[in-house]
């Protein structure tokens, strides 16, 4: 009797299965025992939950991860989080330079390809830009000049990498447009966060550092820069900067009317940075122009040091910038901080410069986060360090395209494994995507065909660069809640996708 029953709740379940619904189904089972069976047999039947959609994606993309077109258009249209390492002016793609340079009536001197001011005279070696742009010759070369496009192997990446910024010239001070770039980029790309790097109050700054000298004694030296109303001086020109800046921004956007772009979706906020390569009395000055910043303004969400961490200076005042970050975190303890460390290899610099960078990055500069992080394994302890870094949960942002192109390190040789298997929570960024001339979606295709990297793996990366990012709570938690929303979207898409 028992298995009659049985076997007639498995039909009845098959009928509602292909289209005849478990309620009539249950109306046939009347039995009260096949009436059991039968719930049991549709819950089984049920639609699965979202983890399947998760576990189907994620097959497919296994299925076709060594097709490069397919894997590029997978990974363009796939919810990315958000970009936490990114240099607003190697962001920008050098065309773009060259446009605003035309608007502005700029000159490109020849000899150096470098943006500049002044006369324009083709003949002295000083064309117009907009005479560049009417030239393609000149255009490329300038192109090639101002990014890692076709850049010269038999020299080194390195130096023409940092050496692109040098030449970008007033061009790189249109942060409207600049905003208005990056945003748009994001958009497109399915990038809902940003964290951008840039200098909030320049002048002001490097004007009262001028003035106030340097003091080994980092408490009278912070009482006299704000005697001499460095708090103010900062606040004021920072905020002129962001208001002028994201209004040109949405101008260019069209925010808020029919016509809006896809960025004006994208959240921003910015990480104030700090030139390590610089005197001390001008460094700790940014650094305290970024926690002043950051306490006032809560579009400026943290502070970071930038420049080659290879050059002199900074190699030289590497410990002295970490305690100056060791004084100005114990007086503004809520201000987060992510430092560059690690951004060597060796030959660049002499093997001692490779075992402490990271370890005192994260101990005495209090970094919450580590960019780049490649010297890791040279690093006194390196094992017990993933360890630590694995259990302060200190995320480090992996810039694949810039390592390779700067440090030569890719593959095998890059450590984003090594990150991985001891647990340290990791994020893909794009360091300077225009310079690069790269993307997030170029960043996650090199992880997929580098490292063999698989769907949970990029999809937790995404969770990671919004979960770790500097945001405020209320936006961390909006901006999770969409990319969960995003992925669910993305995944029941990708499994269906319109005929």
């Amino acid at each position: 009797m028992f298995a009659r029953l049985k076997a007639r709740a498995a039909r009845a379940a098959r009928a509602a299965r292909v289209g005849r619904g478990c309620g009539r189904a249950f109306r046939r089972a009347a039995p009260a025992v096949a009436v059991a069976l039968l719930v049991l047999v549709c819950a089984a039947a049920a639609p699965a939950p979202v983890a399947s959609d998760e576990a189907a994606t994620a097959k497919y993309f296994a299925s076709m991860r060594h097709d490069p077109l397919r894997l590029l258009v997978f990974l363009r249209e796939m919810p990315k989080g958000g970009d936490l390492h990114n240099h607003l002016s190697g962001a920008i793609y050098a065309e773009s330079y060259l446009r605003w340079s035309a608007e502005d009536h700029l000159c490109l001197a020849t000899a150096t390809m470098t943006l500049v001011t002044g006369t324009c005279d083709a003949g002295a070696g000083r064309p117009a830009a907009s005479a560049v742009l009417q030239n393609a010759v000149l255009f490329n070369q300038a192109i090639d000049a101002l990014s890692m496009r076709h850049w010269n192997r038999s020299l080194s990446g390195h130096d023409h990498f940092f050496a692109t910024f040098g030449k970008f010239g007033p061009a790189s001070s249109k942060t409207g447009e600049m905003l208005a770039e990056v945003a748009a980029r994001a958009a497109a790309e399915h990038v809902s966060y940003l964290e951008l790097m840039l200098t909030p109050a320049g002048m002001a700054t490097a004007e009262l550092a001028r003035r106030t000298g340097w003091d080994p004694n980092l408490a009278s030296l912070r009482d006299r820069l704000l005697a001499a109303g460095f708090r103010a001086a900062v606040a004021a020109e920072a905020k002129q900067r962001f208001d002028e800046a994201e209004a040109r921004q949405r101008a260019l956007l069209h925010c808020g009317t029919s016509q809006a772009d896809a960025g004006c979706r994208v959240t921003v906020r910015y990480i104030s940075q700090v030139a390590r390569a610089t005197a001390p009395e001008q460094a700790f000055a940014q650094m305290l122009a970024g926690f002043e910043i950051a306490t006032e303004d809560p579009r400026v969400v943290g502070l970071n040091l930038v420049q080659p961490e290879d050059a002199p200076t900074a190699i030289r005042d590497f410990s002295l910038q970490m305690s100056m970050l060791d004084f100005l975190h114990g007086r503004y303890p809520a201000v987060k901080i992510a430092l560059h460390a690690g951004e060597l290899t060796e030959g660049l610099v002499p093997p001692e410069a490779l075992r402490f960078h990271i370890r005192d990055s994260v101990k005495i500069g209090h970094a919450l986060r580590i960019g780049h992080g490649v010297d890791v394994m040279h690093e006194d302890g390196a094992l017990p360090l993933l360890r630590e870094m694995a259990a302060r949960r200190v995320l480090v942002e992996i810039a694949l395209s810039s390592n390779d192109l700067i440090l030569g390190v890719k593959g095998t040789r890059h450590p984003l494994r090594t990150y991985l298997n001891y647990g340290v929570p990791v994020a893909l960024v794009t360091d300077d995507a225009g310079v690069a001339r790269s993307s997030l979606t170029l960043e996650l295709r090199k992880a997929v065909e580098e490292h063999g990297l698989d769907y949970r793996t990029l999809k937790q990366m995404a969770r990671n660069s919004l979960e770790f990012s500097f945001a405020d709570a209320a936006t961390k938690t909006r901006l999770r809640t969409e990319l969960e929303e995003a992925f669910h979207t993305f995944e029941r898409t990708t499994l269906n996708p319109e005929p």
